[in-house]
């Protein structure tokens, strides 16, 4: 496994993306060659970079199709449509980049020839990397320690995702249980006998084991895991192992003890000054680019509907601390003047017919860029809620109060890959997530986040 931007990633799943830009490459080389000829290609000293950045074009293309999001693309159908739908997409930037830069032209009709080659390779190479996975070459073996709801959300975690890089070769049950409490899938082996953890492992060619036990005070079987440590057997600890897998936290299944001891939670002065001066320097270009779509976006809301143009409702921010968030009227004048505080539904009978489409596309949000200006709010972080709600779900949820260490955000980790929530379940597992970025904050990851953001607006995903 691989960490990057404070993920793991399966190094086979590395080699893919990076196989499948090399193979971009090789078509787009041969194309050129074919059209153009050997002798040609050696007089073109910009060749390589023109093809570099076609490949560049087009892998991002692929991203932003979801065209390495295994669980999508998993018939040949779909990934053939939304294949043709990238090529399309970054022929299209293509001469948009041609039109203002005429010297990176790559070749009249190489394009063309090499996305035939691209589809053909790319679905050579696909086919492989299917087989690869359904097979299982390449997985690390590993073995859960417990029967309990976290080493339950673990295997549902890797039963979900056949590329994680991870196979579970077996659960061992201890306390003496006779079964599990929960329903593991049937490939998965349970041993009855925490005793003969270390020699189950060899047996299995196990390489890690999770330690997800429920209770560990005077169970724990430190001897017998002290050996299979001994034997070069890593041994984990569940909650860290699933926050490297799942990219969140399980808040119901983690103690002080755990957030107090497990690594993260790094805030150096320099870190806050840079994401400050970041978040400055953005907020001011954005607001002069933006400039137009605003003020268009003020007339349309003053013609659809009576009541103000601009929505300001106070929350919450961090340490608590309470500011006016700024957004585009979206609802009708007093929506909540009959109902109180209440979270949005879907297509909510409330919002005007602007407010659905500037909602659908999150143009509502961008005035929030003057909170982020004003040092409120930042580009990424926890999504601020109402005083109203905040609570409520103090009470309910553990550990709630902790999302208040980070400035919130326009977007963050929650939003990008949890959709719109309206109840206590998803704020729960809002708060998994939002934990997970206050634990692991880096440039890097916010640079993700970003990137994410701009799939969900592209694709108009997740509004209400």
């Amino acid at each position: 496994m691989l960490k990057i931007l404070r993920q793991y990633y399966p190094i086979r799943n590395i080699f893919f993306v990076g196989g499948e830009a090399l193979l971009i490459l090789i078509s787009l080389t041969i194309a050129s060659w074919i059209i153009a000829g050997a002798e040609s290609l050696a007089l073109d000293q910009l060749l390589y970079l023109k093809i570099i950045l076609v490949t560049f074009v087009c892998q991002v293309c692929l991203y932003y199709n979801d065209l390495y999001d295994i669980q999508i693309t998993k018939s040949f159908f779909e990934l053939g449509t939304r294949l043709l739908q990238a090529l399309g997409v970054s022929a299209i930037l293509l001469a948009g980049i041609y039109l203002l830069f005429p010297k990176v032209i790559i070749g009249t009709g190489t394009f063309a020839m090499s996305v035939v080659i691209v589809v053909v390779f790319i679905f050579s190479w696909r086919l492989m990397y299917t087989y690869v996975l359904k097979e299982g070459w390449f997985n690390e073996r590993i073995l859960i320690l417990g029967s309990g709801p976290l080493a339950a959300s673990i295997a549902s975690e890797i039963s979900s995702k056949n590329d994680c890089g991870y196979q579970v070769n077996g659960v061992v049950l201890c306390n003496g249980e006779k079964k599990s409490p929960f329903s593991f899938p049937a490939n998965f082996k349970v041993h009855r006998c925490h005793e003969r953890i270390c020699e189950i492992a060899l047996e299995e060619g196990v390489k890690k084991i999770i330690v997800a036990m429920e209770e560990k005070r005077g169970v724990f079987p430190t001897k017998e895991l002290l050996a299979c440590r001994v034997l070069g057997i890593e041994v984990m600890e569940g909650a860290s192992f699933y926050e490297m897998l799942s990219g969140k936290l399980l808040v119901n299944q983690i103690n002080p003890g755990w957030l107090i001891f497990s690594r993260g939670f790094e805030k150096s002065l320099l870190r806050r000054w840079f994401k400050r001066f970041v978040d400055l320097i953005m907020s001011v270009i954005c607001l002069v680019l933006l400039s137009p779509l605003l003020l268009l976006t003020m007339v349309l809301i003053k013609i659809d509907s009576r009541g103000p143009v601009f929505f300001s409702q106070e929350r919450v921010g961090e340490r608590e601390k309470s500011y006016q968030m700024i957004k585009f009227r979206s609802m009708v004048e007093n929506a909540e003047e009959l109902t109180g505080p209440v979270w949005a539904g879907e297509d909510d009978p409330r919002t005007t017919r602007v407010g659905r489409f500037i909602r659908k596309w999150r143009i509502d949000e961008l005035p929030q860029i003057w909170n982020v200006l004003k040092g409120e709010m930042s580009f990424v972080g926890p999504r601020p809620e109402r005083q109203h709600f905040v609570r409520e779900l103090e009470k309910k949820i553990p550990f709630y109060g902790e999302r208040f260490h980070a400035k919130p955000g326009i977007t963050g980790w929650a939003q990008v890959n949890y959709p719109y929530g309206a109840s206590i379940e998803d704020a729960l597992e809002k708060l998994n997530y939002d934990l997970f970025y206050i634990k692991n904050m880096s440039i890097f990851l916010d640079i993700t986040i970003l990137f994410k953001t701009v799939k969900i607006v592209i694709f108009g995903r997740g509004a209400r």
